[in-house]
């Protein structure tokens, strides 16, 4: 069974602040041993209509601004500072990447040439990005396919096709919500989408909003090759993504538990073991056989 890859998407929960996310990104690596890191994209004026923009945040507590634009402006890094970020990663040993949300972002992320761009659940109907994504970026295109049904979701593999695109993307069971609980995880759905298409696509991957490590052990065991959690280091700290993240602790653990269990699944290479023999040698010196 193949290893999965963990991704810890830090997103907007760096508060605004690029040091914070250096900082989340370092703590990722070092402490938590992730693989890879991801952050979100968004160019605001064009993602939010006048009227969005001009609202306010549903959740007063949570905005960084006197509206829902200003917040999300407040949280949004320039392409000069994903750079940066990118330049981090990559003097640390590890994966950069950032899922967009519109056109402008899109191309905005191919410039700075990440190994893999994420298509977000809200976007996966957007057929302009996906063909941006598809004519112009060579890496892997990873799409989730949360509030998605099966009828769009063939509609996306098709498109996929069209542009010879398949081997090179990465589909992720998800369900949208945050947090998610765990009667609405639906594991299964790993599963019918490898059923489905396992053998048309490069891989399926789990991107769980739940709480707590234990689902993502199923997701492995149910075959995911990728598994993306939130990752903040702090869960009370100011904004919409917190409540479904994890912190350093919880993330670290994450990891060491799927080196476990990926340790931990294989079948006996001998049919004794070496490390039975002298237990076997001890405990079974005067078991009596019987006659074949």
């Amino acid at each position: 069974m193949v290893k999965p890859k963990i991704i810890a998407e830090i997103g907007c929960n760096h508060k605004g602040d690029i040091e914070i996310a250096k900082a989340m990104i370092s703590t990722a690596k070092a402490y938590c041993k992730v693989d890879a890191v991801k952050f979100q994209k968004r160019d605001i004026k064009s993602f939010l209509s006048t009227n969005e923009y001009n609202a306010p945040h549903p959740v007063a507590y949570n905005s960084y601004g006197k509206t829902y634009g200003e917040h999300r402006e407040f949280l949004e890094f320039s392409i000069d500072q994903h750079k940066e970020l990118k330049n981090h990663c990559a003097k640390i040993g590890i994966e950069y990447s950032s899922s967009v949300w519109d056109l402008k972002s899109a191309l905005d992320i191919i410039s700075i040439k990440p190994l893999f761009i994420k298509v977000p659940s809200a976007c996966n109907l957007n057929k302009k990005l996906l063909k941006v994504l598809c004519k112009n970026f060579n890496g892997e295109i990873h799409l989730s396919l949360g509030m998605t049904t099966r009828k769009e979701e063939k509609k996306i593999i098709n498109l996929f096709k069209k542009y010879d695109r398949l081997k090179d993307l990465v589909i992720y069971s998800c369900t949208s919500g945050y947090p998610v609980q765990f009667k609405d995880v639906c594991l299964k759905e790993i599963s019918r989408l490898k059923k489905s298409y396992g053998n048309l696509v490069k891989a399926v991957g789990f991107s769980g909003h739940h709480l707590g490590i234990a689902v993502d052990l199923g997701a492995f065991i149910l075959g995911a090759e990728y598994i993306e959690r939130h990752f903040t280091m702090d869960r009370t700290w100011k904004g919409t993504d917190h409540a479904a993240s994890l912190e350093p602790n919880g993330l670290r653990k994450l990891v060491r538990d799927i080196d476990s269990l990926a340790a931990s699944f294989e079948e006996k290479s001998t049919e004794i073991l070496e490390i039975e023999l002298n237990q076997r040698n001890k405990l079974k010196v005067n078991q009596i056989l019987w006659e074949e």
